[in-house]
């Protein structure tokens, strides 16, 4: 059953037009392309890249700004469509350069009818810059240049101001700043662990999100002149995040509440207005966030659910109503036994644990006692009520799934996500061992691990530091080293992830101690690794040196390079061909 779920083919929302037209994403060809869905819902194949890309309209216009990689290198590139002269769907060659330097990266920010925003580490490869670029002239200003991983720029309407921000001392912390005239000015000082994003200018106010002396995200307005600020909209118990309409007038409202999203339309000022009714498990991340027509009526959101792989929805800002422009579903109808999770909270040392517990699926014959633990990247990520094949096909080979948020995990407040940085970072792999100590209350009596990126860390420290406790583990783009790792990410990200685990310069012996690679002798578990080639985050080095010690040692473990990949695998062709041999391995080494 794994096969026919990884066959399935999934939409994205990226823009929605003032006429209903959605610019939309669609992997029906085995990799993310843009299309354009009509208000009748046609469907029009704008490109056919080799890799994924994603886009925006230009307010006004026929065009689309279309962002686009190489083989998942993360270099993001800038071109223009043409959607009324372009041959369609387009090619790479049948796109306008409109920012194009290979060894560097260009995010697309804010786009209105005539420029463009975006951000670019082109000065010296490590620092992101802040630029305006004039879409009729190509003319470019560059309006932030003061250093560090640059983020979330919103520019003023007269053009010259611009706030932003920027990592602060802190794992998930911000420093707010606001540029103009080549002075840049902190608006709000370093908070401890404050974060602030969806950064948004509404008159001479800017609107945010943001944790600033809370535990959880609120949504607040300040005022960088007066220095006043205001909470608009708060939860004590979850996280909310919101998005102004381009006139200043609404909020769009998300409030994440342990996975499962709410949404809501509030006025200016936070009051609220009306629900939007969503399906249960409406999923912001990782997918795109929800973006408004530039017209202030609709917004454009993305889909998922336990039993929703990927679809596109349209608000009514008016009425709070929804238009279903996807329904991607429909093939699961044919497919007979989805899982549907159950939530727990289990007993850990450092508070209970949230997990959802998928059980084999009702065709299933199940394998008895066998679980596999899933493991979200980030570590500042979370699992949540989407669907996952990966999941879902484990259940439906006879495997309980337990898929938790430990220690570092977001959306379970400032306290939750900081309890394994740096020095605290053994706390989430002593997680995993609380999840093992709870599995015979669902009767289970053995285990593996599975994850990606940080996910797949856990996977080998799982392994190395605990031995006894799994019997088998699949390791996609994880760490086996801490500190090669961090030596070896591009540039531009080190800094970053050093705020998290710990630098090189002062934490380097800790960092030797908690990577598996430093206990790659106490690892017997078998293992089963895949990598991008082209990984630039974890570099491919990391599974070469596992793969290598624990040959050299007599220990099972295969290696899967994809060279067309980054990180994660992004293609199906790919997915078709590690998932099911991941699945295969699994079942070998559990089944009784």
């Amino acid at each position: 059953m794994l096969r026919e779920l990884l066959e399935l083919t999934t939409w994205r929302a990226f823009d929605v037009h003032t006429d209903g037209r959605v610019l939309a994403g669609h992997d029906e060809s085995g990799t993310t392309q843009l299309v354009e869905i009509g208000t009748d819902g046609t469907v029009r194949k704008l490109t056919t890249l080799d890799g994924a890309c994603s886009g925006r309209y230009v307010p006004g216009t026929d065009t689309v700004l279309v962002s686009h990689d190489t083989g998942g290198n993360e270099r993001a590139q800038i071109s223009r469509l043409h959607l009324d002269s372009s041959p369609l769907p387009s090619t790479m060659d049948d796109l306008e350069a409109v920012v194009r330097d290979p060894s560097y990266i260009h995010g697309i920010g804010e786009v209105t009818g005539t420029r463009m925003v975006y951000r670019t580490n082109r000065r010296n490869g490590v620092d992101f810059d802040i630029v305006v670029h004039e879409l009729a002239t190509g003319t470019e200003s560059v309006i932030y240049d003061g250093g560090g991983w640059a983020a979330d720029p919103a520019v003023h309407t007269d053009g010259r101001r611009v706030a932003l921000t920027r990592p602060g001392r802190y794992a998930m912390s911000d420093q707010l700043l606001l540029a103009c005239g080549g002075e840049v000015t902190e608006l709000t000082g370093e908070l401890e662990r404050a974060q602030y994003h969806t950064v948004h200018w509404v008159g001479d106010s800017l609107v945010l999100t943001t944790n600033r002396d809370r535990e959880f995200t609120g949504i607040a307005r300040y005022t960088p002149e007066t220095g006043d600020w205001r909470w608009l909209v708060t939860d004590d118990a979850h996280d909310v995040t919101g998005w102004p309409s381009p006139d200043g007038t609404l909020l769009l409202v998300h409030t994440n509440v342990g996975g499962v999203s709410r949404l809501a339309v509030h006025d200016a000022d936070g009051n609220p207005l009306r629900e939007v009714p969503l399906p249960d498990g409406w999923l912001l991340f990782p997918l795109p966030e929800p973006v408004w027509a530039a017209d202030s009526r609709s917004v454009a959101l993305t889909l998922s659910g336990p039993e929703i792989p990927g679809d596109v929805l349209v608000v009514d800002a008016g009425s709070g109503t929804t238009r279903a422009v996807t329904d991607s579903a429909a093939a699961l109808r044919g497919l007979a036994g989805l899982s549907v999770p159950d939530t727990h909270w289990v007993p850990g040392a450092g508070g209970d644990i949230p997990c959802y517990v998928y059980r084999p699926s009702a065709t299933a014959e199940p394998l008895s006692g066998a679980a596999v633990l899933l493991i979200h990247g980030g570590p500042e990520g979370q699992s949540a009520l989407n669907f996952n094949p990966i999941v879902q096909g484990l259940a439906a080979a006879g495997f309980t799934v337990l898929v938790p948020n430990v220690r570092g995990s977001v959306g379970y407040g400032k306290a939750w996500y900081s309890a394994d940085d740096v020095r605290a970072r053994m706390n989430s792999v002593d997680d995993l061992a609380a999840l093992h100590d709870w599995l015979p209350s669902l009767g289970l009596d053995r285990a593996a691990l599975w994850g990606g990126s940080y996910g797949g860390y856990m996977v080998l420290a799982g392994l190395a530091f605990q031995p006894q406790l799994w019997s088998a583990g699949v390791d996609i783009v994880g760490m086996s080293s801490l500190v090669t790792f961090l030596e070896n990410t591009s540039v531009y990200r080190r800094a970053q992830r050093e705020r998290e685990y710990g630098s090189l310069a002062e934490d380097r012996e800790f960092l030797e101690s908690i990577s598996p690679l430093s206990r790659i002798a106490d690892i017997r578990a078998p293992l089963f690794v895949i990598h991008g080639a082209n990984d630039p985050r974890v570099p491919l080095s990391e599974a070469e040196q596992l793969h290598t010690e624990l040959g050299n040692r007599g220990v099972a473990c295969e290696l899967c390079v994809y060279a067309d990949e980054g990180h994660g695998l992004a293609k199906r062709v790919n997915r078709l061909d590690a998932y099911p041999r991941a699945l295969e391995f699994l079942t070998a080494r559990l089944g009784r």
